[in-house]
């Protein structure tokens, strides 16, 4: 990637305004699609559950602006915010487990419209080893550790729990630097290796809480007389 992966901003933000970041994103394209040329931070706010003060100090970190009692120019902070997400820079990554969840990220070929392409997917099951998914070809997982010069420093990790510490251990001795894990399982790692959890069972735990939450909270509210 060379000189490109410059433009991947080494600047430590702060991981809740990171995450808020594609949802102003998104935001933006639909605006942009209304054909909206400004929009205020309050606007921002208000569709996004987010204070505006916070707007204002998480886009700051892009380098833009808004203008008193104008806002926002919509093309050029979309502009700003995929080039400071990386979204505008391909990189490429290998994923590791092709069941269920893995054939659904291979076939997500959105992925690339914020800067990430699968270019390789290794599994252990002869079932699926050799065969295509997405466009993509699956290949025994020694294939990985065979070829030392494969130049890919992310990996998806998607197998099942029982094998996702071993697989870790082993993507990042042969190179990966950085682990998307998607498995249940917490995944530690040594010094100069990135790993984002990602974990859908956790969120839904989350939803069912609250789910149960609000309907204990129904079913003790007192009748109406």
């Amino acid at each position: 990637m060379g000189e490109e992966n410059v433009k991947k901003k080494n600047a430590l933000v702060p991981e809740p305004a990171l995450r808020r970041m594609p949802c102003y994103l998104a935001y933006l394209k639909l605006e942009h699609r209304k054909g909206s040329q400004y929009v205020s931070s309050t606007l921002i706010a208000r569709d996004n559950g987010v204070d505006p003060t916070q707007v204002t100090k998480d886009l700051s970190y892009t380098g833009i602006s808004g203008k008193t009692r104008v806002g926002y120019e919509v093309e050029p902070l979309i502009d700003a915010l995929e080039d400071f997400l990386g979204f505008r820079v391909m990189d490429e990554a290998y994923l590791f487990g092709a069941g269920s969840l893995g054939t659904a990220l291979l076939h997500d070929h959105g992925l690339v419209q914020y800067g990430l392409k699968i270019v390789g997917a290794f599994d252990v099951n002869p079932l699926v080893i050799g065969h295509s998914i997405g466009g993509i070809s699956i290949a025994h997982i020694d294939e990985f550790v065979k070829n030392k010069d494969h130049g890919i420093k992310i990996g998806i990790l998607t197998t099942p729990v029982a094998n996702a510490r071993e697989v870790a251990n082993m993507m990042v001795a042969n190179g990966i630097k950085a682990i998307w894990n998607f498995t249940p399982v917490r995944i530690t790692s040594p010094e100069g290796v990135v790993v984002q959890n990602t974990s859908l069972y956790a969120h839904l735990a989350v939803m069912f809480n609250r789910l149960n939450a609000a309907g204990s909270d129904d079913s003790v509210a007192p009748a109406k007389k």
